[in-house]
């Protein structure tokens, strides 16, 4: 069993570990790092996505966000799945879909957290290995996705 002095110490140690300062948002760096990472050096061509989300949000709480690829959903092309990414958020992988042509519409609508004024990527990953994508830019005026961070 460990002494008290040693159990004061780890705690101490563990306190003031959680007191460092912790970035509140990503950078597009940071996305770009981010999609670097899901999906390799494979390229991502603009466009087939069409990402609708609305200019101005007063609250960064619920953001409503919509994606609609254009895809037949056959099961000789569709799509495999769209991930979303926000560049200025605490992690900018926010969301992964997962789709099939049994679902009939490549169309999503969801509600986000956003956290100040940035730029939403998705990215749609079709059946034949190609990377589709698109974007929209908002301005949330309270910010979400801080909690937990300050």
């Amino acid at each position: 069993m460990k002494t008290r002095r040693e159990w004061l110490a780890r705690a101490a140690a563990i306190t003031g570990y959680a007191l460092l300062p912790m970035p509140l948002s990503a950078t597009p760096a940071d996305m770009r790092r981010t999609m670097r990472q899901a999906f390799g050096d494979s390229p991502i061509a603009a466009g087939r996505v069409a990402l609708t989300l609305p200019a101005l949000a007063e609250n960064g709480n619920s953001v409503r966000l919509s994606v609609a690829v254009d895809s037949p959903m056959t099961d000789e092309d569709h799509v495999e799945f769209v991930q979303l990414f926000a560049e200025a958020n605490p992690l900018p992988d926010i969301a992964r879909f997962e789709l099939g042509p049994l679902s009939g519409r490549a169309e999503i609508e969801t509600r986000i957290r956003l956290s100040a004024e940035q730029s939403i990527v998705a990215v749609a990953g079709m059946n034949d290995g190609s990377l589709w994508s698109g974007s929209a830019s908002i301005v949330v005026t309270i910010a979400a996705c801080l909690e937990g961070l300050i």
